[in-house]
């Protein structure tokens, strides 16, 4: 894997870190619990894909070339 691939997989594991923490802040009260635990469910698995690509990236960036 290129360094240019392994940056861009770390830009976007945090761009989506960033994001889904942002809409986890930012979802009004109001809603059915329902609402609540499937967008809680969204922002768990998209954290946890973001760390898996982000991972990539970091082990991609140590062991790639220029």
């Amino acid at each position: 894997m290129t360094r240019r691939v392994s940056v861009f997989l770390v830009a976007v594991a945090a761009f989506m870190i960033f994001e889904w923490i942002n809409l986890g802040f930012n979802l009004a009260d109001g809603h059915e619990t329902s609402f609540y635990v499937v967008h809680g469910v969204l922002v768990a698995v998209n954290i946890l894909l973001a760390l898996a690509l982000g991972a990539v990236g970091v082990r991609g960036w140590k062991r790639g070339r220029a």
